[in-house]
């Protein structure tokens, strides 16, 4: 089967997701030139449709696809959600024995994520046009046949050295402007918070990182921004039509936001943060040697009380 023959195909299906998956596997390897899981295994030892999966929440369920050493792979019916399709499969990637790619899709839509461990996840999305680009086809060749070669070159520890030295510049600059180093600090733990938020969908349609788009444009307005955004989360408000839930604890107690200049960060918004928004969670955690599942509450107290033991020693 040719690029364009497989497009035309399954650009016109309308069939479910379980109608669907199977043909659509069989005529993807058809077109990559790889074995279907029944042909290259017919006992689905290491290679298999609907592979059975012990849930990490309870339950059991299936994979679509499975191949050892390779990749777990969800289907679901054109136009759904992937982000879901991704989450259900990251509930059976330890039954799958941890492969080190998990790829969703919904017969217009492919997207490859890394799973391996210590390694900052990275995604790469192909829509069903872009088969016709051979760099984005190898993609999913090298998904069957040779993953390590979409493994990412960052790490979380290098993820780590990166974030931390973005914010420890932050707030150099923010205290020889004259402002207190517990305000700086406090303000710090705001920016981290407001990631891990927007990371779990607290903060909706990624509002934290257009805000931050926004600031690069026009730095000296920066201060309102941030501003406005506390004081819905302090109470529980609206950014414009977007609802903003109300977050307790403290964090937000005020709206109080510091300054931008046009040499700080954000300016020209750096590559990291995307980065961070995956992976913040674990980076933070084995900076400070906490455990891999702590949750954001406590890693978000110990973040503050160990910026302000920092703020009192200066």
């Amino acid at each position: 089967m040719l690029a364009a023959d497989f497009i035309t195909k399954w650009r016109a299906a309308e069939l479910t997701e379980r109608a669907a998956a199977q043909s659509h596997f069989r005529d993807l390897c058809d077109l990559l030139g790889e074995q279907a899981p029944s042909d290259a295994d017919p006992k689905g030892e290491w290679y298999a449709f609907e592979k059975g999966a012990t849930k990490t929440t309870g339950g059991e369920g299936w994979a679509d696809v499975w191949k050892r050493g390779c990749f777990g792979w969800e289907y679901k019916s054109k136009g759904k959600d992937l982000k879901a399709a991704f989450a259900q499969l990251q509930r059976y990637a330890p039954a799958l024995e941890n492969p080190p790619l998990l790829l969703v899709c919904d017969l217009a839509r492919f997207e490859i994520h890394t799973n391996w461990t210590n390694t900052v996840s990275h995604t790469y999305a192909i829509g069903l046009d872009e088969l016709a680009d051979s760099r984005k086809l190898r993609w999913l060749k090298w998904a069957f046949a040779d993953p390590k070669q979409l493994r990412p070159g960052l790490t979380r520890q290098t993820l780590t050295e990166q974030a931390a030295a973005e914010f420890a510049r932050l707030a150099q600059r923010l205290r020889d402007r004259g402002h207190p180093s517990h305000t700086v600090a406090h303000f710090i733990n705001r920016l981290v918070f407001c990631m891990f938020a927007e990371d779990v969908d607290l903060l909706p349609g990624k509002m934290f990182g257009r805000m931050l788009d926004g600031a690069s444009r026009s730095p000296g307005e920066f201060e309102a921004l941030p501003s406005s955004l506390f004081a819905a989360m302090r109470e529980g408000g609206r950014i414009g039509f977007e609802r903003v839930d109300w977050f307790n604890g403290g964090l937000f107690d005020d709206d109080s936001a510091l300054p931008f200049t046009r040499d700080d960060p954000y300016n020209e918004r750096p590559a990291w943060p995307d980065n961070a928004h995956r992976d913040l969670d674990a980076a933070v955690a084995t900076a400070y040697g906490w455990p891999a599942d702590i949750s954001e509450e406590y890693a978000l107290a110990r973040l503050l009380a160990l910026n302000l033991e920092r703020a009192g020693r200066q």
